[in-house]
């Protein structure tokens, strides 16, 4: 969805080989809040540009711009759908290129097929902890899906999650029309790395994505890695955004990146829920404390990169003493974030607090544990988000349709 005013497509023009080109617009796009016109294409954004202006550093700059839960959603008869694109992928010098983005096609909701595309610009990161790069600029791509069903149907496109993604054009070999309104609840979410989808395989598969599909809801999903900080333009974007569902999953970046004391943590959060509260005062908002993560339950940050084991991992680097003068930790930080939901609870029945050991706790840790010591692997999104759906769609939960309160 877009808080924007959208415009429809361009008229379709067939060529002389029988396809229909298709201007990409905001109105055949789902999962953003604002699109950018560039030279090239369309870049959806995952924050408007009111709030990009006041963005500190590149890491979230970054972040917003990869289209995490970003979809192109539209009907045609098509058998063939073509999506040229110019993706930004992302390396790490010294390291070897990770895979390509995936471009996951659905077809009235089911996962259908997958690519990838070649080319685009490349971003080399020269300094793991400054995120210092070098931008070389390349060719557009073509991402490429044939063989779907005959018929009416109802195709989406889900952006890779891990590059920025601008939008050229859409080739089908029939009309193309913006998808159905289906009446399905809008559930915005804000996180960190986890809920952009570290380590996921493909965008459908990040944990949000797949909770969004076992709670029948249409995904906002503003999981931003590295950067879920609190920041006040954040929560200004949410306030603006209509929604019908909230969550903020807050903790693990306030702890790794060492931001705050604990003086300072607690009337942030207070100050981003009001700031929801005045665009949505009695919207379900569920506040969701970090999963398990050990190298930082007892540990307070900085986090740094560990190549020590020839593969990246990351370590925690406070020291635990100084929790007692307000260094935070996961353990802080949960203490907190209950007796903060506990404390408003009287005056804003609409606010429920979720412990993240609930979603990924020991017993998920034994099973399915940390590939870098920090983000879960493809197995624990699954999990995470088919405990979220229980807890929070099912039920008693913040986001049952059943509930009254």
């Amino acid at each position: 969805m877009s808080s924007r005013t959208t415009h429809p497509p361009q008229d379709p023009a067939p060529t002389g080989d029988g396809w229909i080109t298709t201007t990409v617009t905001e109105e055949l796009l789902r999962g953003h809040l604002e699109a950018e016109r560039t030279a090239r294409g369309l870049l959806p954004h995952r924050l408007p540009a009111r709030a990009r202006r006041q963005i500190p550093d590149d890491r979230l700059a970054v972040a917003e711009s990869q289209p995490s839960g970003v979809r192109l959603a539209f009907r045609t008869r098509s058998t063939v759908v073509e999506l040229d694109t110019v993706p930004t992928k992302r390396v790490h010098r010294g390291f070897p290129p990770p895979p390509d983005g995936v471009y996951e096609l659905l077809v009235d909701g089911r996962p259908t097929a997958r690519t990838t595309v070649a080319g685009g610009d490349l971003r080399t990161v020269t300094d793991l902890v400054t995120q210092e790069y070098e931008l070389t600029e390349g060719p557009p791509g073509t991402a490429r899906f044939d063989g779907l069903p005959a018929g009416d149907k109802d195709v989406e496109i889900w952006l890779p999650h891990t590059e920025t993604t601008e939008l050229i054009a859409l080739r089908t070999l029939a009309p193309v029309e913006p998808a159905r309104d289906h009446g399905r609840r809008v559930w915005l979410h804000h996180g960190s790395s986890i809920s952009h989808g570290s380590n996921a395989v493909r965008p459908s598969a990040i944990w949000p994505a797949l909770a969004a599909a076992r709670g029948g809801v249409e995904l906002v999903n503003l999981g931003f890695g590295g950067s879920a900080l609190l920041d006040p333009f954040t929560a200004r974007a949410m306030r603006d955004t209509p929604a019908d569902l909230i969550s903020l999953k807050i903790g693990i970046n306030v702890v790794n990146t060492d931001a705050m004391r604990l003086r300072a943590f607690v009337p942030a959060v207070h100050g981003f829920l009001d700031t929801l509260r005045e665009g949505h005062p009695t919207t379900p908002l569920l506040l969701v404390s970090p999963v398990l993560c050990p190298i930082h339950e007892d540990t307070p940050g900085p986090l740094v990169p560990d190549l020590s084991g020839g593969s990246l991992r990351f370590r925690a680097t406070g020291d635990p003493a100084e929790v007692a003068v307000g260094r935070l930790t996961l353990t802080v930080i949960r203490e907190a974030l209950a007796a903060i939901v506990a404390q408003r609870a009287a005056e804003d029945p609409h606010l429920r607090y979720l412990d993240g050991r609930e979603l990924y706790g020991e017993a998920d840790h034994a099973e399915y544990p940390l590939p870098d010591a920090l983000h879960p692997g493809p197995e624990g999104h699954h999990r995470i988000a088919a405990n979220f759906a229980r807890l929070a769609f099912a039920g008693d939960g913040a986001f049952a349709e059943e509930r009254t309160d």
